[in-house]
């Protein structure tokens, strides 16, 4: 009887295991650790603000020099009338020209033609400007009418041979006829390789009211420019292929 009295009494009791209590907790895995990743996040943020202020460094080292505003021909030169000034980043490896040295740079000569919008460096420039093969420069002294308003260096001119001598009015139309032929062309495409700017008035003969203009022309059409240049008998004429018209 005893023995089943105990029996009864263990029937009672629950099969479901104990619970662990609130406070226990199972253990977890530690947490893996990437030092390489971290170190390399550091990297790119020294990288990162090391070229910030390399840049700023820069931004405030800054000279001016000259800018090329208006085309120069082989053989033409700076003056203040085709150039401005501009501020750039200072590079010693560039041989950027000073706009302090521009009175300098204005005896020297285009090595090769210069587009407009370019920044002038020294080897752009020379003592002696070589002129293409089959070309040839020719030096004109010009009178107000001879030749246009506003010529500057770079425009394509065409070169006239205008008589001086006047006929007489009872001129018969033989000589009429001589006269009107000899108003020929001379060069129809000669490129304006040198005229003084505005403020280059020292380029200029004092008390002189002729303009001096260097053309650059087919070396076949420089011996007849040179001859009615000096007879005074050359007109030029602004034509087509000149930018801004």
């Amino acid at each position: 009887m005893k023995i089943q009295e105990r029996t009864g009494a263990g029937a009672g009791r629950s099969a479901v295991p104990a619970q662990p209590s609130v406070g226990d907790r199972l253990p977890t895995p530690p947490r893996e650790r990437k030092p390489a990743l971290a170190a390399l996040a550091v990297l790119l943020i020294l990288v990162g603000a090391l070229g910030a202020t390399m840049l700023v460094l820069q931004a405030g080292d800054r000279i001016e020099v000259v800018k090329v505003t208006q085309a120069i021909p082989a053989g033409g030169s700076v003056n203040s009338s085709n150039t401005s000034s501009v501020m750039v980043a200072k590079d010693d490896s560039i041989h950027y020209v000073e706009y302090s040295q521009l009175k300098q740079l204005e005896k020297l000569k285009a090595v090769n033609p210069i587009p407009a919008g370019v920044v002038a460096v020294g080897e752009m420039f020379g003592s002696e400007a070589g002129v293409a093969a089959g070309k040839a420069t020719v030096g004109l002294s010009l009178k107000a009418g001879q030749y246009p308003t506003g010529i500057k260096q770079g425009d394509t001119v065409a070169a006239y041979r205008v008589s001086s001598a006047s006929g007489s009015s009872n001129s018969n139309s033989n000589s009429n006829s001589s006269s009107a032929s000899s108003n020929s062309v001379i060069a129809d495409s000669a490129r304006v390789s040198y005229v003084p700017g505005p403020k280059d008035s020292g380029d200029e003969i004092v008390g002189s009211t002729n303009l001096a203009v260097t053309l650059t022309v087919d070396s076949d059409k420089a011996a007849d420019l040179a001859q009615a240049a000096s007879n005074g008998e050359v007109a030029l004429v602004k034509v087509p292929g000149n930018s801004g018209n």
